[in-house]
């Protein structure tokens, strides 16, 4: 068996023609340069043929599609905040026209889906039936793996933990990425750097170089620990998982907090699971997305 995933992020492609099991064949990059609508979709399709033709003796079974923002399952339609014109976009029927092969199944997934299903396949959560990829990076999302199963919502809207209230009263400021991406997301920690230190130049790479040696930065990431325990302490109240999972561009720098993080969230969340649950650090890294979308291929074979 042979599939393609394909890591579509808000500047650039990253795809690979994978074996059933994992093994890397061969991988190319794209960049986007500024591609807007139908053009992304255009080099999307584009890189699949690429990647096919580049092993013509190998017949690719499969086609797994990240995506940074939400994927409607029920119409087959994309919305990705990174890339005007991609509102409601038809990227299924788009990629499935330019296969023009039904035997190739195509599967369309958010990025916080492949994130978990990454570290299902290759990472820190193989052989679990419940857990958390908590990602934290430009925003906060959450991939949920419950009784063995993805879990999506109504509107595919599940795992938006960046809107997780975790403090009174309300702020506007909150309005726009939710309370716990306020303070916790790189681009949270940013903002906070800008206010605290009056400068905008600060972004979240001086509070990490800074911290324990400067009083602001240490108060901006105290206070991001705080709340990497409360949310992660409401998600194990909820969801019971055996491990919680952190990765994405802060973890990264803040993978040595993730202790702290535990004995926080022990404060909040409910006792039993919290004994017995796991927080770690991704296994596969940056390459979470990329398998995880490889890795839809493989289970979209498997429902033939």
């Amino acid at each position: 068996m042979a599939v393609i995933g394909i890591d579509l992020g808000g500047t650039k492609i990253s795809a690979a023609l994978m074996t059933g099991t994992g093994e890397e064949i061969c991988k190319i990059g794209k960049l986007l340069n500024g591609a807007t609508g139908p053009a992304v979709g255009r080099l999307l399709a584009d890189t699949v043929r690429e990647l096919r033709a580049m092993r013509r003796q190998l017949p690719v079974e499969a086609v797994g599609i990240c995506v940074p923002g939400i994927v409607y399952s029920k119409k087959g339609t994309v919305w990705a905040p990174n890339i005007p014109g991609w509102d409601d976009y038809p990227l299924q029927r788009e990629l499935e026209e330019a296969v023009g092969d039904p035997s190739v199944r195509i599967a369309v997934e958010s990025d916080r889906t492949c994130y978990i299903l990454g570290e299902v396949w290759k990472g820190a959560a193989q052989g679990c039936t419940d857990a958390i990829y908590l990602a934290v990076g430009t925003g906060i999302g959450a991939g949920i793996l419950l009784d063995g199963r993805i879990i999506h919502g109504a509107s595919d809207i599940v795992g938006a933990t960046g809107w997780m209230a975790l403090e009174s009263p309300y702020r506007e400021e909150f309005g726009p990425v939710g309370c716990f991406e306020y303070y916790a997301s790189g681009n949270g920690i940013g903002t906070q750097a800008k206010l605290l230190y009056g400068d905008e130049t600060k972004s979240s790479y001086d509070v990490f170089a800074g911290y324990g040696s400067d009083p602001v930065a240490t108060r901006i990431l105290d206070k991001a620990i705080t709340m990497w325990g409360m949310g992660t302490a409401n998600l194990v109240s909820l969801f019971n998982p055996q491990k919680v999972i952190f990765g994405g561009g802060i973890f990264g720098p803040a993978v040595p907090f993730i202790g702290r993080i535990y004995e926080e969230a022990c404060k909040w969340g409910q006792p039993i699971s919290m004994r017995e649950v796991e927080f770690c650090a991704s296994e596969v890294g940056g390459g979470a997305a990329l398998l995880g979308a490889a890795y839809l291929g493989v289970k979209a074979c498997e429902k033939q």
